[in-house]
């Protein structure tokens, strides 16, 4: 599993302007958003600062001062699915909304200007899944990653990966490399030859009380630590801490139902040792 953001800076921050489709940033729309604050502080050790307040009550975190993420209030109306949601970077947000539409896409709020940080759009894909559109100006999106409390990864969760690789492929220029598994459906969608989001199909195996979604991975220090942690503050373990080939990875959710993963990623190992 290779940093969604791109090839990071000095210390894992990433100053520079994101790739055209490279996921950017994440943003979580909920009912409590201090009670979400809260939770998310504790978890990650997050701080909390205004951010533009276009689609109503808004905050950025920031971890060591640079913006991780976004933490929103729904409007008391609106019964939405709590959902960490993925902003794929654009360079012109109203061109991609209309690419999003001639491919069979939805975009469901926007384009429209978040004040000075930038332009964006609310989008689904052909398959019902939520993702964001943002063209940076004075925000560009997630400041730092690759150390505890960054977002690591997007995955989509879908019937399958197929049909719905390729109206992501088409609107953002990805290119595909799937997995060459008889009892696996996924693949990673490239950009400038690295990999930068999954697509997971689970046929009948996908949460019907979902339907297709975006993942977002989070790095953590000690998956189990931070288990323990998220049951303390309310959360919930979905499925319990297992051995991938990217890491060790919980699946969890937040007192308000939104999904997401924890990811310990393997130590490096320690350049000139040898054994024997």
């Amino acid at each position: 599993m290779t940093d969604a953001r791109g090839s990071a800076g000095l210390n894992g921050f990433q100053p520079a302007r994101h790739t055209p489709g490279t996921p950017c940033w994440v943003s979580l729309m909920v009912h409590g958003p201090a009670t979400t604050q809260d939770f998310y502080g504790a978890l990650f050790g997050w701080e909390f600062q205004p951010g533009p307040q276009q689609l109503g009550p808004y905050v950025r975190a920031l971890l060591d001062g640079h913006e991780v993420a976004g933490i929103g209030q729904l409007p008391p109306e609106r019964q939405l699915p709590i959902a960490w949601t993925p902003y794929l970077a654009s360079d012109d947000v109203d061109l991609t909304a209309a690419s999003v539409r001639q491919c069979g896409g939805t975009v469901g709020v926007g384009p429209l200007d978040a004040g000075d940080a930038g332009r964006l759009a609310i989008c689904l894909d052909p398959s019902g899944a939520v993702f964001g559109v943002w063209q940076a100006a004075a925000h560009l999106g997630t400041a730092v990653t690759g150390v505890p409390g960054t977002p690591a990864w997007n995955e989509l969760l879908t019937f399958e990966s197929e049909s719905v690789a390729k109206f992501y492929e088409t609107v953002f220029r990805y290119e595909r490399e799937p997995v060459v598994s008889a009892d696996l459906d996924y693949l990673t969608l490239h950009l400038d030859g690295r990999p930068v989001a999954g697509i997971r199909g689970l046929g009948h195996a996908l949460p019907r009380d979902r339907g297709p979604h975006w993942m977002t991975y989070f790095d953590v220090d000690d998956v189990d630590d931070a288990v323990e942690r998220l049951l303390h503050l309310g959360g919930h373990v979905l499925r319990p801490v297992r051995d991938g080939s990217h890491g060790r990875v919980a699946l969890v959710a937040d007192p308000e139902g939104a999904r997401f993963a924890l990811l310990q990623r393997p130590a490096p190992v320690s350049a000139g040792h040898s054994g024997g």
